[in-house]
């Protein structure tokens, strides 16, 4: 017996399966689901070989351990259904009794369901239709009515919301509408012809919809997290009066963004992103978290914070 447990861990470690460290995960997400949280995004690391979105695992935020996903440590694997390269910035929440993942490859939007938050996630090989490219999907839920909060590659990347048939097959078209296009001196620091604002996330306290989203190319230190503000799912957007709130400059870390907000076992809110690999590589990206709050309408990192980069063991 001694001599199989040996041989698995060799055969694990030689995959590149068995992992210590950070998770290297891009554009991260974490799903929390009866006492587990699951952490998702587009894989950094070539150790491990093959695409699609790995998962990792923590009862206590604090330690890590996967990938654990049902295909060979994916909750998704490239095969298991729509794309066969670029596959980033995943979503995962439960609707109807089952596990959805909302993610993108070839520059489209696809949603794939499972039994499990390990997956596998699987569909039928088709994206969401769409007369652009688009990417970085986020499905929210609000008054019996679902919305899709995504980035369509149109002279920029612009942030852009529509309702979803109730199917989440597809968006109604005639709702589509543009929420908001890089503005602001920190949203473009490079001043660049193609502008970004991408990795959206909606929230909604107290009447107030909150759009978290990230500026500038990922390769530009100056990467960074801000928001929006609006009594509307569609907008009007405020933002005339917002800086970014996770950023290289008070984090110490170059490159910070593109992530999702989630919630501890006690109502805590956090904020998971990444950051570059170190001041002088920008991958694989290293993925991070944040506690974060929402103090008289404004969000901020809890004070007296830190960051912490998960831990796998």
């Amino acid at each position: 017996m001694r001599f199989y447990i040996l041989a698995y861990i060799l055969f694990l470690s030689l995959t590149g399966i068995a992992q210590t460290g950070n998770p290297l995960l891009a554009d991260p997400t974490v799903f929390y689901h009866k006492g587990t949280y699951y952490l998702y995004g587009t894989k950094g690391s070539n150790a491990i070989p093959g695409e699609g979105f790995l998962v990792y695992t923590s009862t206590d935020l604090k330690t890590w351990s996967g990938p654990a996903g049902k295909h060979d440590g994916y909750a998704f694997k490239k095969g298991d259904g729509y794309g066969d390269t670029g596959f980033w910035a995943p979503q995962v929440f439960e609707y109807n009794g089952k596990f959805y993942m909302a993610y993108t490859a070839n520059e489209q939007i696809a949603i794939a369901t499972s039994d499990s938050p390990l997956g596998p996630f699987k569909n039928d090989g088709k994206c969401l239709k769409s007369d652009v490219r688009q990417i970085d999907p986020f499905v929210f839920f609000d008054n019996g009515k679902i919305y899709l909060y995504h980035v369509r590659l149109d002279k920029g990347n612009r942030i852009f919301v529509a309702e979803m048939e109730s199917d989440l097959s597809a968006i109604k078209p005639a709702t589509l509408k543009e929420c908001i296009h890089a503005t602001k001196p920190w949203e473009d620091t490079e001043k660049v012809e193609w502008t970004v604002t991408e990795g959206p996330t909606v929230l909604k306290k107290n009447g107030l919809y909150y759009l978290i989203y990230s500026a500038n190319d990922f390769r530009n230190k100056d990467y960074a997290v801000g928001y929006a503000t609006s009594k509307n799912p569609y907008g009007p957007w405020d933002k005339e009066n917002n800086s970014p709130f996770i950023a290289t400059k008070g984090l110490g870390y170059p490159g910070t963004g593109h992530g999702d907000v989630f919630y501890d076992k006690k109502g805590n809110m956090f904020y998971v992103f990444h950051t570059h690999f170190s001041d002088t590589e920008v991958s694989p990206r290293k993925t991070a978290i944040v506690p974060i709050i929402l103090q008289n309408g404004v969000l901020k990192i809890k004070t007296d914070s830190s960051v912490t980069f998960p831990s796998l063991h």
